[in-house]
C-alpha cells in the first residue's frame, strides 16, 4: 500500500514537473534577448515550482540548518540526488554552479543552462577546459555570485560518502576564497537513479566556513567530513578507514 501511494505520487509528480520544465526552458531562452532578469526569473520559477510540487505532491519538508550567506564564495554540497541541483536558484538569488558538460546538450533546457551562467565541466578537455571552467567561476565571483560545486562529481546513495573528486582541490587553490560546506539528505526521500520518490524530510546543514590557503589535505577532510555530516556515523566511520 505504501508503494503503491508513493507510485502514484511519483507520477503525478513527474508530470507536473515535465510541463513546468518545459514551459520555464523555453521561456527562459525566448526572454534572453527581452531582459536577462526575465529569464532568472524563470529559472527561479521552475525551482520554486519544483518545491512546491515536492511539498503537495511528494510530501516533502524541507529544513534549513544555518546560513547559507548569498555571497561570493565557493559552496560544496553533498550530492545525493537532484533535488539540491533544482534547488539552487530558490536557495542563492543567481548561483554560478558546475554542471557535468554533457547537460548542456540538452535541447532548450542546455541553452537555459547556458544563457542563465552555469558553468560547463568537461572532465575530458584537459588543460583548455579546466582554464576556461577557472575564468568563468572567476567572472561569477567578480559579479558577486556564489559559485557552487558538487564535489563527489555525481549522485550517491544516502549513507556513502566517497572521496571528493581532484577538481575540488584545484578550484580551491586557484581561486582562493573560503569554502561553505553544505550536508543534505535528500536521499532519503529524492533516491538518486529512481523515478519513485518517498514522503519525508529533506534537510541542510551548513558547516562551519573553511578559510581560503590551508593545506589541500586539511581542506579536502574538514569539506569531506561536513558534507557528509548527515550520513549515518557508522557509515562516515567505515568510508574514512
Amino acid at each position: 500500500m505504501r508503494y503503491a501511494l508513493a507510485l502514484v505520487r511519483s507520477i503525478l509528480f513527474w508530470i507536473a514537473f515535465v510541463i513546468m520544465s518545459s514551459i520555464c526552458s523555453i521561456g527562459a531562452v525566448v526572454a534572453l534577448p527581452v531582459s536577462h532578469h526575465a529569464t532568472r526569473w524563470f529559472v527561479r520559477l521552475w525551482a520554486q515550482f519544483h518545491r512546491l510540487i515536492c511539498r503537495f505532491i511528494l510530501g516533502h519538508r524541507v529544513v534549513v540548518e544555518g546560513a547559507m550567506p548569498d555571497t561570493p564564495v565557493l559552496y560544496v554540497f553533498k550530492h545525493e540526488s537532484a533535488f539540491e541541483t533544482i534547488e539552487q536558484p530558490m536557495l542563492f538569488r543567481w548561483p554560478a554552479v558546475f554542471a557535468k558538460e554533457e547537460l548542456f546538450s540538452i535541447p532548450v533546457w542546455g541553452q537555459a543552462a547556458r544563457f542563465y551562467g552555469l558553468i560547463p565541466v568537461d572532465r575530458d578537455g584537459g588543460g583548455k577546459a579546466m582554464r576556461a571552467m577557472l575564468a568563468a567561476a572567476k567572472a561569477a565571483l567578480a559579479n558577486g555570485r556564489p559559485l557552487v560545486l558538487f564535489a563527489e562529481g555525481t549522485r550517491v546513495p544516502h549513507g556513502q560518502a566517497p572521496s571528493l573528486r581532484a577538481g575540488f582541490a584545484g578550484m580551491y587553490r586557484m581561486l582562493g576564497v573560503p569554502v561553505i560546506p553544505v550536508a543534505v539528505n535528500s536521499g532519503i526521500a529524492y533516491p538518486p537513479h529512481r523515478w519513485v520518490k518517498w514522503p519525508g524530510t529533506i534537510t541542510y546543514r551548513i558547516g562551519e566556513t573553511i578559510p581560503a590557503g590551508l593545506p589541500r589535505d586539511e581542506a579536502e577532510d574538514r569539506v569531506w567530513r561536513a558534507i557528509n555530516a548527515l550520513n549515518p556515523p557508522a557509515a562516515l566511520e567505515t568510508a574514512s578507514e
